[in-house]
This record gives structure tokens, C-alpha cells and sequence, in this order.
């Protein structure tokens, strides 16, 4: 049975470094194709011990982090995140980061937990508003797996829905190139 609970503070802290090679291993698929270093990942989540209101909800099967489901105030997330909120306030806003679950464990109800841990502590927080950013990949890309299924269905369920204009740019090397490369990242958010 997998144990889903929330980390914050010192136990946020020690699994961080179990969550950058999850990261990693999970990005890889589609549709990120994250070609990841670990040196890269732990500068990246450095903003999670920086802040005080950062949340790990981690999936465990024994001792072994097998999910985990971040989130932030989203002033304290990168710069280029936050920027897509130009005039908003961000002290309303929580920004659930990275959901990295292994495929096996898929299907059991753990997303659901993930986001409900995560918005409880939003609630905590005096956030009024989650949101979190996907990918926005062609529907021809060469990489695209037959038969893919997005996630779209799972997060308007949860009451999510894109955010029109609400769009960030990141960069990441992708599988197989030689450079990063800059993506569009599309908001989804829901009140509170």
C-alpha cells in the first residue's frame, strides 16, 4: 500500500534529493522529453528550501518515494512562472509545481491525493487560487506516442481550466538535442 502524506520544512528537505532523480526519470516521457542532470535539479529545487510555505506531498511504498506532488506561494516559484500573472496578485495565488508519479503506480487515486493535500495547504496558506502549468506540445510532434492520452480530462474534473493568455516559457534540453530550448507552459487554475 503506497503512503501519501505532506512534507514541509526539515522532511521536505531530505526528500529533495530523492525527488530530482524522479524528476528526472518521469520528465523523460511524454510529453516533456527532459533530458535532465541531477546537478541541474538540485539548483532547481533549491527554491523549495527557500521557502516557507513550499509543500512536498510524497508517495512512499515502504521507505522508497515512489510520487511526489510539490507546490509553492507562487512569489516564491521562478521568475518566469510568475511573470505570466503580470498584474495579478500573487499573494492570492498558490502554484502546485511538478506531479511525478512512476507508471506503475498510476490508476490508484494518488493524483487525486496529490492535489487535495496540495490545495488544503493553499487553503492553510490564505490562497484563494491553484494553479499549475502543462506543456503545450503539436499534435504532430514526432515524438508524440500513438494512442496518447492527455491529462486535460483528470484536471477539468478536479474544476481546473486553462487560463486564456496565461502562458509561461521555459527552457529545457529535450531528449536527443543538443541545447535547451524554450516551451510554452499553459495555466490552469480554479478558485479556491
Amino acid at each position: 500500500m503506497v503512503d501519501v502524506r505532506p512534507l514541509t520544512g526539515a522532511d521536505l528537505e531530505a526528500v529533495l534529493p530523492d525527488l530530482a532523480r524522479l524528476r528526472i526519470a518521469v520528465f523523460r516521457d511524454w510529453p516533456y522529453l527532459y533530458d535532465g542532470d541531477f546537478d541541474y535539479e538540485h539548483r532547481y529545487l533549491q527554491s523549495y528550501r527557500e521557502s516557507r510555505g513550499a509543500i512536498l506531498v510524497g508517495a512512499f511504498d515502504g521507505a522508497r518515494l515512489v510520487g511526489a506532488a510539490t507546490g509553492t506561494p507562487l512569489e516564491d516559484h521562478a521568475d518566469d512562472f510568475a511573470a505570466a500573472f503580470e498584474g495579478e496578485r500573487l499573494t492570492e495565488i498558490f502554484y502546485c509545481a511538478e506531479s511525478v508519479l512512476l507508471p506503475e503506480y498510476r490508476g490508484q487515486g494518488i493524483g487525486h491525493r496529490f492535489f487535495d493535500l496540495r490545495e488544503d495547504h493553499a487553503r492553510a496558506l490564505g490562497r484563494r487560487i491553484s494553479v499549475f502549468c502543462a506543456v503545450v506540445r503539436p499534435d504532430d510532434h514526432p515524438s508524440r506516442p500513438a494512442g496518447y492520452r492527455p491529462l486535460d480530462g483528470f484536471w477539468t474534473a478536479r474544476g481546473y481550466a486553462p487560463l486564456p493568455g496565461v502562458v509561461a516559457r521555459y527552457s529545457w534540453t529535450d531528449l536527443g538535442q543538443p541545447a535547451e530550448t524554450a516551451k510554452d507552459m499553459q495555466f490552469w487554475g480554479r478558485s479556491l
